[in-house]
């Protein structure tokens, strides 16, 4: 390993451009070093931008995988490659930080977790929503017992009208689906990560075409193409899991309701309760009566580090980064992922079928 981490960045589109690429180059530890696109203008852009002196640009990110001095590669591509890029990045002795959400199927995700215990290189998936001030608060709260066993909560993912209208959003084939996988996995990676719980047993779940085949629609980013709308506009999900906890999971782009929320998350326990809707709030019973507590947390980002604020994006980057220098368990672990895919997996097919989808006490989908 070089004296810094050698970075490859494949995939130099939207993400990578706004939350990867500027969260890494303010890391000491590390150089961009290679990138790839199948735009190969956008790689070029992004080595201008962000790259070492001399860095490397490709079209075949099969081509930059064998580069022996990269030492890591976050994937930033459309849904349907996250597993093959994954897999060969890890195959190729590479650590991978993918996008969320972090595949299409549960099989591709699984192919990602076993690839990455047999190279012994680490894999993480980029659930950023993490590493917000109220969400590690929470976290802490809850890990440390204050809210009891969570026996009940919510994953809320709810947007009046903000429908992706660029890239491949409303692309069913290369996204995999619409809302339920682009922010319903925020919510539902953050509602299993409070709880600590990842054993699910049985997932009842809807999706709508409702509004995506309206014209000229209003729309946050403008009206979308019809034609093109081939993914769900909204889908819920009823889980329950193994110790008979149960998760509301909603999502939607385009819903008629003021009742909006995005990556957010309730819960409720058995000694108390916490919610995010109107900031942070904890609520409970203390000496015969009831609280609630509306936290206080610092505004400007999600931690102070040497005197500087960080944004969530900047503190998942910096904890990543950190993990691989230390050798230490990244924040998000694939196997809790891999979780997050099966339930998202279970909810498009219990819709398509109108059926209850039951997991093993392993996980898998029966």
């Amino acid at each position: 390993m070089s004296e810094k981490l050698r970075i490859a960045i494949i995939g130099c589109g939207g993400i990578a451009n706004g939350k990867h690429m500027p969260s890494l180059s303010k890391i000491d530890q590390v150089e961009m070093s290679a990138f790839c696109d199948i735009v190969l203008e956008k790689a070029k852009l992004a080595a201008q931008d962000y790259g070492i002196e001399n860095a490397k640009v490709y079209e075949d990110y099969n081509e930059l995988l064998q580069d022996p001095s990269i030492d890591v590669v976050h994937v930033c591509t459309p849904n349907s490659s996250h597993a093959d890029i994954s897999v060969a990045a890890l195959d190729a002795g590479k650590h991978v930080m993918c996008e969320k959400p972090m595949a299409k199927t549960s099989e591709e995700a699984l192919r990602m977790v076993e690839a990455a215990k047999h190279s012994g290189k680490k894999l993480t998936i980029g659930y950023n929503n993490r590493f917000r001030p109220d969400s590690q608060y929470l976290h802490k709260v809850a890990d440390k017992g204050d809210l009891g066993e969570i026996y009940y909560a919510k994953a809320h993912a709810i947007r009046r009208r903000a429908v992706p209208t660029w890239g491949v959003f409303l692309d069913e084939e290369k996204q995999g689906g619409g809302p339920l996988i682009d922010i319903g996995t925020h919510a539902l990676d953050l509602t299993l990560w409070m709880m600590n719980n990842y054993k699910p047993k049985v997932v009842l779940g809807t999706a709508y075409h409702k509004l995506g085949s309206k014209k000229d629609a209003a729309n946050a980013w403008g009206p979308w193409d019809p034609e093109k709308f081939t993914v769900e506009d909204s889908a819920f999900g009823f889980i329950t899991m193994e110790n008979g906890a149960t998760i509301v999971l909603e999502s939607s782009w385009a819903l008629n309701s003021l009742d909006v929320d995005e990556a957010k998350c309730s819960l409720s326990g058995t000694v108390g309760g916490a919610d995010m809707k109107d900031g942070l709030r904890i609520n409970g019973e203390n000496h015969g009566q009831l609280f609630t507590t509306n936290v206080k947390l610092d505004s400007g980002g999600v931690a102070f580090y040497d005197g500087k604020q960080e944004s969530d994006s900047d503190l998942e980057a910096r904890l990543w980064i950190e993990s691989i220098l230390n050798d230490t368990e990244p924040t998000v672990k694939p196997e809790e992922a891999l979780v997050v895919t099966q339930i998202l997996e279970a909810i498009y097919e219990s819709a398509k079928t109108g059926k209850a989808v039951y997991f093993n006490e392993t996980n898998v989908l029966l």
